[in-house]
């Protein structure tokens, strides 16, 4: 599992920053700051629409509380530090990068999670949605068989709370795949990596139906990811990945 340090978020800035010329003495004076104000995206399906896979119950307070208190945190931590940036407050801004990281983190992978979840009866949960990216799993793994397990071994060695991901890195003109994992809502946002599709395992995702079966419901969430999504994101921009959260701003 990594650490990420850095969040470089591929939507509109989090702050908004302007100075004016003032004399030699104060050649800068900060001007009132506005922090965006990010809200709750909504889903693209119904709560019950991914059962009996992941319960209603659980998607409703998934989205509605948890994904919410991050929009929430998120917005109050930029409001201060916006404030702190106005009046040169530098200690309060530098106290606040934790909550900020955290908070836009969990914003930002629960706003490329359900986008990256679809009924099981629907066209888009199926492999075959995405002929590009698959074929690009043969050619890594070997076939989807072995990519699952490898999946799934990544996401079972999380310890604690954190994601997995199936992500795109580019090299210039060269692109590879590969699974990565984050802890706690450390998002996947460094230079030249492309989330492709993510999996919670934050208890919250799950225990409410799967107890401590952990195992059981990463084998069962395969029947709700959203392949015509993952294909889209495999073949699209980073900045098509992150549309769904500048939408949210």
């Amino acid at each position: 599992m990594r650490g990420i340090t850095k969040l470089s978020i591929a939507l509109s800035p989090l702050l908004f920053i302007t100075s004016t010329a003032q004399s030699d003495q104060q050649p800068f004076q900060f001007e009132a700051m506005s922090a965006p104000s990010h809200t709750l995206p909504p889903l693209p399906y119904a709560y019950d629409a991914l059962e009996p896979h992941i319960s209603a119950q659980i998607m409703e307070l998934h989205h509605s509380k948890h994904h919410q208190t991050y929009v929430t945190n998120l917005n109050a931590a930029l409001k201060t530090q916006a404030e702190a940036v106005t009046t040169s407050d530098i200690p309060t801004q530098v106290s606040l990068q934790a909550a900020i990281k955290f908070n836009a983190g969990g914003h930002i992978n629960h706003s490329l999670f359900w986008q990256n979840l679809a009924p099981a009866s629907s066209a888009e949960a199926k492999s075959s949605a995405a002929p590009s990216l698959v074929s690009q799993i043969k050619a890594t793994w070997g076939d989807e068989t072995a990519f699952r397990e490898a999946f799934k071994a990544a996401l079972l060695g999380i310890q604690g709370s954190g994601w997995g991901w199936l992500v795109k890195v580019e090299a210039g003109k060269e692109q590879r795949l590969a699974i990565v994992t984050t802890k706690d809502q450390d998002p996947v946002v460094g230079k030249g990596e492309v989330p492709i599709f993510g999996v919670d395992m934050w208890e919250h995702a799950y225990y409410l139906q799967y107890l401590n079966g952990k195992a059981a419901y990463v084998e069962n969430i395969w029947n709700v990811i959203n392949w015509k999504t993952a294909e889209e994101r495999f073949v699209g921009t980073r900045a098509d990945v992150f549309k769904t959260l500048k939408a949210s701003i």
